[in-house]
């Protein structure tokens, strides 16, 4: 195509000038050739702008799929090490399940170990609390004093309260209503109950018996004094003569038979048999057997009412201290604490 618009383009020589008329056809056509000729160039340079485009495109796409490529290298790297890290994380997550599973185990058997250790505990606490009690309330009964068992009571006490266990609440409101009982109490004081149980075997030689011949008294001399006119000593031997009549005869009334028909024999050995009640009562106060010792004391009383003058002021005397001896003895007995072993009983069952 170029040779043939170059070809009219030659300059013709002077032999073959075109003719006038094909003058303005020839400018034309060269005006239109540099038109094309500034168009071509101008897209040349424009493609060749756009080629330097397309290239620094090219190179931004490339520098772009180069970077793009090195995140996806650096994506996978961190989304292989993300899974290494999720599996390690996982059989450490399933190690460590498996390890709290175990620390809840030994946390469930320690628990019963403890509440085990702690049931054995309280067992064998109120085991010595009641063994302590019981001993005690031996103590308080030989001895005839509360003292042992208001010691074992309160360190009863102490002890249940350092224990600070709710189920062994009744047992210290138990121990607390016996001790509170027990000082409320008023006892007997044994010894003085032994020196009148003495006072009353001293006593009973003098007591008379309800068939007691009166003591006869000395006959008064009936010889007349040298003073005494005869008058006066006939109306002295008179009252003489009839206060010997009125001692031979004897009147009274005794209601029990078995008292008359008493001998002087029998008599010291009713007086005698009456003293051995009275020192096996004083040896059941200090032997701790208060119903004996009682028993005792109301076979005393019996006999003396029964065989001895009651008229008589050493009778009357020795039945008073008799019944005074009787109303102290109810004071001898000691309370129990059946509270506190029930409460303890309770416990011990685990109710």
């Amino acid at each position: 195509m170029n040779a043939e618009s170059a070809a009219p383009l030659e300059t013709p020589s002077a032999e073959q000038a075109p003719p006038a008329a094909l003058l303005p056809t020839v400018k034309s056509s060269r005006r239109w050739l540099r038109g094309v000729a500034v168009v071509a160039v101008v897209g040349l340079l424009a493609s060749a702008l756009l080629w330097q485009k397309l290239s620094s495109i090219q190179e931004q796409l490339a520098r772009q799929s180069a970077d793009t490529g090195s995140q996806a290298n650096e994506a996978r790297a961190m989304a292989r090490q993300a899974q290494e890290l999720a599996i390690e994380t996982a059989a450490k997550l399933a190690m460590t399940e498996a390890r709290l599973s175990e620390v809840s185990l030994q946390r469930s058997q320690l628990e019963e170990l403890m509440q085990s250790l702690s049931r054995s505990r309280d067992e064998n606490l109120v085991v010595d609390i009641e063994s302590a009690v019981r001993l005690a309330q031996q103590q308080a009964q030989l001895t005839g004093s509360a003292e042992p068992l208001l010691a074992a009571l309160k360190t009863a006490e102490l002890r249940v309260a350092r224990a600070a266990q709710p189920r062994l609440t009744p047992v210290q409101r138990a121990i607390a209503k016996d001790v509170a009982r027990i000082k409320a109490t008023a006892f007997a004081d044994l010894p003085a109950l032994l020196v009148k149980l003495d006072e009353l075997v001293q006593v009973t030689d003098e007591l008379p018996v309800a068939n007691a011949v009166a003591v006869a008294r000395p006959a008064e001399s009936l010889k007349r004094k040298d003073a005494e006119s005869m008058a006066s000593w006939w109306s002295r031997a008179i009252a003489v003569v009839h206060a010997e009549l009125q001692s031979l005869v004897r009147v009274s009334r005794i209601d029990n038979p078995d008292a008359v028909l008493l001998s002087p024999e029998q008599s010291f050995f009713l007086r005698e048999n009456l003293k051995l009640k009275l020192l096996n009562a004083r040896l059941g106060l200090l032997t701790r057997h208060n119903d004996s010792a009682r028993s005792d004391l109301a076979s005393a009383s019996l006999a003396l009412a029964r065989y001895f003058d009651v008229s008589s002021r050493k009778t009357q005397s020795a039945q008073a201290l008799l019944q005074q001896l009787q109303g102290q003895m109810r004071a001898l007995e000691l309370p129990r604490v059946d509270e506190t072993l029930a409460a303890l009983t309770t416990a011990a069952a685990g109710r």
